[in-house]
């Protein structure tokens, strides 16, 4: 199986993150769904199509298991849990947007789903008002939407998330998450317990030669 790998470099910071969405969110002019849209893209880890397919009705905001998403996929459906801040951001969208639960959750023009054309320029803008120019990053400008999916896949991942519930989340596997996000898995920095090791796999005397 090949995956390409992304290296560390190459993904956005945090604080860029921040810095990028708020630069669309003072996007004068912009299809209003543009904003919530790719801070769906950049908090719930989800491709741009997955995000554009989304209806009103894939959101639950309350119950017993807390607010969730419900993402589809080639005929697949997996659950992604929200975070209290972002379901009351998503909340406030569908109320102010006036939308209904057979809308989609980020319509385009005329109640269309988003569009690339929608939404590929207001991007292009804020990376270039966001991101360095220096020699070593100019490179990074031309990056598609995608990496605030994997820049938030290895936010997950280095806050401690099991990859096995990240991969879940993603709707991808444990190993995809390794060979793409190998400086995830590192284990140069690892110590390990010779003695504890030892002892642990130490044979019962009835099975010693």
């Amino acid at each position: 199986m090949y995956v390409e790998v992304v290296n560390e470099e190459w993904l956005l910071s945090e604080e860029q993150v921040r810095s990028l969405l708020k630069s669309i969110h003072g996007h004068v002019g912009a299809n209003r769904s543009v904003y919530p849209f790719m801070r769906t893209v950049a908090e719930q880890a989800l491709l741009p199509r997955e995000a554009q397919a989304l209806c009103v009705s894939d959101v639950v905001l309350s119950g017993d298991d807390g607010a969730k998403l419900t993402v589809r996929r080639n005929g697949k459906a997996r659950e992604i849990p929200l975070h209290p801040q972002f379901a009351e951001f998503v909340r406030t969208w569908i109320n102010g947007a006036g939308l209904q639960e057979g809308d989609l959750l980020f319509p385009g023009t005329r109640g269309r789903p988003l569009s690339a054309s929608d939404y590929k320029q207001i991007w292009e803008q804020a990376q270039e008002a966001v991101l360095p120019r220096d020699e070593l990053y100019s490179w990074r400008l031309g990056e598609p939407i995608s990496i605030l999916r994997d820049s938030c896949l290895v936010k997950w991942l280095r806050a401690g998330i099991s990859p096995v519930t990240v991969a879940e989340w993603a709707d991808v596997t444990p190993r995809w998450l390794v060979l793409r996000y190998p400086h995830c898995f590192r284990t140069e920095d690892v110590e390990i317990d010779w003695d504890h090791l030892a002892e642990a796999m130490a044979l019962p005397d009835s099975l010693k030669p």
